[in-house]
């Protein structure tokens, strides 16, 4: 999808973050971003929060974290705002942030995790869509996901 970026979330855009909202029964699935934006700047070495921007508006955020000791990526948090969800722009958000990573910013490893909660059917198919397949690992109610990103 066209007009699709990433920008890190700084002190210009930050309260563009804290104001996407989540679609109706989707609170239990992913973490408000002040939540999101708080543990990104507890694990500031090792995490970069993005906002997702559709042309010049933030429709979202991800936040990519490196696992130190296990030697893998992970998608922390993703998030599309109500408004522009079922709209393919998660999808291409995902893409980016896989671009993201294959430039190995924090670490050499090529492995990427997230967990997602099986009920959250829309996020599940867009994971597996893009090749995460599980892990056999779960955390609390969400299975891990995981992919190798090629060389």
């Amino acid at each position: 999808m066209n007009g699709i970026t990433l920008r890190r979330i700084d002190q210009t855009n930050y309260l563009d973050c804290f104001r996407l909202k989540l679609a109706e029964g989707q609170e239990s699935y992913v973490s408000h971003p002040i939540r999101s934006l708080a543990q990104a700047y507890v694990y500031y070495q090792q995490c970069t929060p993005f906002g997702i921007y559709w042309d010049t508006q933030m429709i979202g955020y991800v936040m990519v974290i490196y696992d130190d000791d296990e030697e893998t990526y992970n998608i922390w948090h993703m998030m599309i705002d109500e408004a522009y969800q079922k709209q393919g722009y998660g999808k291409a958000a995902l893409q980016c942030a896989l671009a993201y990573i294959a430039k190995k910013p924090f670490g050499p490893s090529n492995k990427l995790l997230l967990t997602c909660n099986p009920d959250n059917k829309a996020a599940y198919g867009l994971y597996s869509s893009l090749g995460f397949t599980p892990t056999g690992r779960t955390d609390e109610e969400e299975v891990e996901l995981g992919m190798c990103l090629a060389e």
